[in-house]
């Protein structure tokens, strides 16, 4: 500000001493006209008092003045072009004179009274210092204006530098959330990758188990293939024995950690829930069968009541059928 300030006042000051000759050299050229006219003025003023005015008017006499008359002799000459130049410069010189004969518009000069003196150069003054004064005013209004143009020019740059300042911390803010956010997606992809790759290990892990446990249980099967065939005849519960060891799987569970443990405590509640799910279901299938067999039964019985050989026949079947059946079949009339 005090650079502009100081900038301004400089600006002023070449500006005046550039102006103020300029004023000068007008109002000097302007107090010359201004004296011819007085003087011109002056000596009018002493011509209007005796009255005499009408003797100027013998001016008119000299219009035949013009030396333009013993032109007319070229006219003997055959070239016809000269002879009307001579008339067109003597219409002027007429009218000229005529406009000088009639002075309309010519204003009266002021009469300056006798007993007072009029001091010109106090007057002089006194508009030169007027003007002086209009011409300062209009150079302060000039460089008040200019001014207030340069405050409000730095006001608009202070608003620009703002506001760039404003658009670049809203970018490095951006820059820096974008920044995060795909800092948190590779975080997330490699979590997810960690968590397929430990998934697919335990898949493996379970697959080699599985097989191990297949491997064994088909190295009993082949022996008891081979004792099927070379040994001898066995009873029914060394049959359900060997069969219910077949059955029973080997746990190996000694190397297994905390998870593991759990998971295969539940892998066995499943598989047991699945055999007593089968035992269930094949209780009822039984109990079903039993019943079709009764109601075939009784209809059978129905249909041979009717025929000769119907109760004989009757007898025969009923011998045949076993005892638990019978038992639950009502007894023939």
């Amino acid at each position: 500000c005090n650079s502009n300030s100081n900038s301004v006042n400089n600006n002023k000051k070449a500006f005046c001493n550039f102006c103020i000759p300029l004023l000068l050299s007008f109002l000097a050229y302007e107090e010359v006209e201004e004296g011819a006219e007085e003087v011109v003025e002056v000596e009018v003023a002493p011509e209007a008092a005796p009255e005499p005015e009408p003797e100027p008017e013998p001016e008119p006499e000299q219009e035949p003045e013009p030396v333009p008359e013993p032109e007319p002799e070229p006219e003997k000459q055959p070239e016809p072009e000269p002879e009307p130049e001579p008339e067109p410069e003597v219409h002027e010189e007429e009218a000229y004179e005529e406009e000088e004969e009639k002075p309309k518009f010519k204003p009266s000069a002021p009469k300056i009274p006798d007993g007072e003196k009029v001091d010109f150069d106090d007057i002089q003054k006194k508009r030169q210092n007027k003007d002086l004064v209009e011409l300062q005013a209009l150079i302060d209004a000039h460089f008040e204006h200019r001014k207030k143009e340069e405050e409000e020019l730095i006001a608009l740059k202070d608003r620009i530098e703002k506001r760039r300042s404003e658009r670049a911390e809203q970018q490095r803010i951006r820059a820096e959330k974008d920044k995060e956010r795909q800092a948190r997606r590779e975080e997330e992809r490699l979590r997810k990758e960690e968590a397929d790759a430990k998934k697919r290990a335990d898949e493996d892990a379970k697959k080699k188990s599985a097989l191990s446990s297949m491997g064994s249980q088909y190295s009993s099967y082949l022996q008891k293939a081979d004792s099927k065939r070379g040994g001898k005849k066995q009873t029914e519960r060394e049959k359900k024995k060997k069969i219910l060891a077949d059955r029973r799987k080997p746990l190996n569970i000694d190397h297994l950690n905390e998870d593991k443990l759990r998971e295969k405590a539940k892998e066995l509640w499943d598989w047991l829930y699945k055999l007593e799910a089968e035992k269930f279901e094949h209780i009822e299938k039984l109990k079903r069968q039993k019943y079709e067999v009764i109601s075939l039964r009784n209809r059978i019985d129905e249909l041979q009541k009717h025929s000769k050989k119907g109760a004989a026949a009757r007898r025969r079947n009923v011998c045949s059928l076993p005892e638990a059946v019978k038992g639950d079949l009502p007894h023939p009339a």
